[in-house]
């Protein structure tokens, strides 16, 4: 099969798509040809995307998912396959959490990983059951954090969470090496996101500071002085999901204007 064939029927799915990294990233797998299917817990936010998407010219369709909710995990990967098997899986959907660890409560960790690890165990399996690991080639790649790879201050639970897609992703790439299909993290630094947002509030009302002083102290932080777009995630994402790619699997990539540099 040419690689160009390959490029031509790429049916992408990406969880948590209608805001940030996940937005970036469907239209940036749409716009280099590949059928999009999406979802997030929001009916409304899903239909107004895939509307969006369709209106930019997309092949895109889409549907509320919980991605705790491993039933319904089972019922979307079934609506996904439909109308034609999903070939390049994009686990985006998380949130944030933290705090002090002495002061973090049993709920906060569990929705933590929960939503961040547990989902991307059972969304990847899901596809990979319903014939993703014998189709010949395939794309997952999951949308972890440089936060799994060090340790994040007053982020205990999503740090703990994002390395293990790390872990998940590296052992899953050498179990489906020799397939064809590949397995990648995407991890990026600080990225100008709601989520971002309201992490940086948190910081604030910690410190005793203002949300200004916040990013500034971040920014500070970033050897190229600025926040990452989503888009330039998504950029990457778009290469790990090209045709020539082949060879890159079980790695974990920044994408942080050089915060982390391992």
């Amino acid at each position: 099969m040419s690689r160009q064939h390959r490029q031509r029927e790429r049916r992408a799915f990406v969880s948590g798509a209608t805001s940030g990294i996940g937005l970036a990233v469907a239209e940036r797998l749409a716009a280099d040809g590949a059928q999009v299917f999406i979802c997030a817990r929001d009916a409304e936010a899903v239909a107004r995307t895939v509307k969006e998407l369709r209106d930019q010219g997309a092949d895109a369709d889409g549907t509320a998912c919980d991605v705790r909710d491993a039933g319904r995990v089972r019922e979307v990967v079934e609506e996904a396959n439909a109308p034609a098997p999903v070939n390049v899986v994009v686990n985006n959907a998380g949130r944030g959490g933290g705090g002090p660890t002495a002061q973090i409560a049993d709920e906060l960790w569990d929705d933590v990983i929960a939503t961040n690890l547990t989902s991307v165990f059972q969304v990847t399996r899901g596809f990979l059951a319903a014939g993703l690991k014998d189709a010949g080639w395939g794309r997952v790649i999951n949308i972890a954090s440089t936060a799994g790879k060090q340790g994040v201050v007053l982020g205990a639970p999503y740090s703990a969470s994002k390395h293990g897609v790390v872990g998940f992703t590296k052992a899953l790439g050498l179990e489906l090496a020799k397939s064809g299909v590949t397995v990648n993290a995407v991890c990026p630094g600080y990225v100008e996101t709601p989520m971002a947002q309201g992490i940086r509030k948190g910081y604030a009302d910690f410190w005793g500071v203002t949300e200004d002083e916040v990013l500034a102290k971040f920014e500070a932080k970033i050897p190229l002085g600025r926040y990452t777009t989503p888009e330039e995630v998504a950029g990457l994402v778009g290469y790990l999901a090209g045709p020539s790619t082949d060879a890159v699997t079980a790695q974990a990539i920044n994408v942080c204007g050089g915060l982390g540099n391992f």
